[in-house]
């Protein structure tokens, strides 16, 4: 059909015209009943086909409900919103066995967030200027060590004049929030807690997820402000640039962002993508580092030495860009439905606690924001990436970074969630062992 008869025929079919994200809804709702009518019939593949399925079905409309509902929109809306339903959802056991079944299976058999993780990550710095990239990395510690000191401080004198204690509110409040997610931050800090008082790590775990859930939901809803002061000030903003140079219209022409697609680059993009993970889980057994790490140091070294060809930069940039623009709400279905226990969530709502939260977040991105101008930073974008440290590790960053639609600050965003998460928790473990 050439693009007049398109015209012509969404003229003659007005519901065609409305769309439910990239799809005409007419088409939305016929999807949605096959897959919906599989689940109830238990014909739905407990695999990447049936995950896939579901968690775009879910994410195209919650994130597209996201997008309009007014002021919403404005805080993250998207995020939060293909989070928290799903999590809701769950919770009152509205999502049929058969559907979890394909979302469990898929995230985690498949482990789709790593692969998810993996193409942003080798997209964005392969497809980033190497002048941004060096200056990027050496800066972007600064406001971590200042927001990190800051959100301490604010949160233990917040929870202590609330009620709290200096003690509870750093140890169960402060420090779970800013360690770097569940299994790289919550989970660690459980054994260290466990093996200095002589309890189970069990115990821990309720008392330590709570914070950081809270405190990720406040960190997507200041991304999503962040991102519309961006636009009212573009002078505060470097539309996901990160350092200032000068030069910054040269920068993004320089990038892959209006090169034609071509779809057999995109496939060596894909093995590049999924070769630095596997490279970083090889030198992980030899390197004492979390392979996370690894992979993205490997990849900003190659990219930093020019040795990688830029058709084959380009293919992972535009994977990169697909990855983004088409996975994201899909994954946060998956985030919401297996690792955001909405009961957790609901247990930590007490005044004291969401102001000791609130604060806590509040002075991360706000030291971000304001020493941005002395290290020659957007203050918008440096005020992200620390209040990436005070997300849910990957599955936050994510969210965060879709909140303030600055994905392509990924590689920034896991160096500030995973090396200022791991810092926090081997601070906090040595601290409670000299107060204990």
């Amino acid at each position: 059909m050439s693009e007049k008869e398109n015209k012509v025929d969404n003229k003659e079919n007005p519901l065609m015209a409305f769309k439910v994200g990239p799809l005409p809804l007419p088409i939305y709702i016929i999807l949605a009943a096959i897959i919906f009518g599989a689940s109830v019939y238990n014909k739905l593949p407990a695999d990447m086909i049936g995950g896939i399925a579901v968690m775009m079905i879910m994410g195209i409309l919650l994130g597209d409900i996201g997008l309009r509902v007014p002021i919403l929109k404005d805080i993250g809306g998207p995020a939060i919103l293909s989070i928290f339903v799903p999590s809701i959802l769950l919770f009152y056991k509205l999502i049929n066995p058969a559907s979890l079944k394909a979302i469990t299976a898929f995230m985690k058999g498949s482990n789709f967030l790593y692969f998810y993780i993996s193409c942003l990550i080798a997209g964005s710095i392969l497809g980033m200027q190497r002048s941004v990239l060096i200056q990027g990395f050496l800066r972007m510690f600064v406001p971590l060590l200042v927001g990190t000191i800051a959100s301490i401080a604010a949160g233990v004198a917040v929870g202590t004049l609330t009620g709290i204690g200096a003690y509870r509110s750093l140890f169960y409040v402060v420090v779970p929030i800013i360690s770097g997610g569940v299994g790289e931050g919550i989970l660690p800090l459980s054994m260290a807690y466990a093996e200095i008082t002589g309890m189970t790590n069990d115990k821990f775990i309720p008392q330590l997820i709570p914070a950081a859930m809270l405190g990720n939901v406040f960190a997507i809803m200041a991304a999503g402000y962040l991102r519309k002061l961006g636009e009212r000030k573009p002078h505060l903003s470097g539309n996901g640039v990160l350092v200032k140079t000068g030069d910054d219209d040269v920068i993004r022409a320089a990038q892959n962002i209006d090169k034609p697609v071509d779809f057999s680059l995109m496939g060596a993009g894909l093995i590049l993508a999924m070769s630095f993970f596997i490279f970083g889980q090889l030198a992980s057994v030899f390197i004492p580092i979390p392979a996370p790490i690894i992979m993205i140091f490997s990849a900003a070294i190659i990219k930093a030495l020019g040795i990688m060809p830029a058709k084959m930069e380009q293919g992972a940039y535009h994977l990169y860009r697909f990855v983004a623009t088409s996975l994201t709400w899909a994954l946060l279905v998956g985030v919401g439905v297996l690792y955001t226990p909405w009961q957790d969530v609901v247990a930590a709502i007490t005044p004291a606690y969401i102001l000791t939260v609130l604060a806590t977040v509040s002075a991360m991105i706000a030291s971000g924001f304001f020493i941005a101008k002395y290290l020659k930073m957007y203050p918008i974008e440096s005020a992200v990436i620390t209040g990436c440290h005070s997300g849910l590790g990957g599955t936050g960053d994510v969210a965060i970074l879709s909140a303030a639609n600055r994905m392509e600050l990924m590689p920034f965003a896991q160096i500030s969630t995973r090396i200022g998460g791991a810092c926090v928790v081997v601070a906090a473990a040595i601290a409670m062992r000299l107060l204990n």
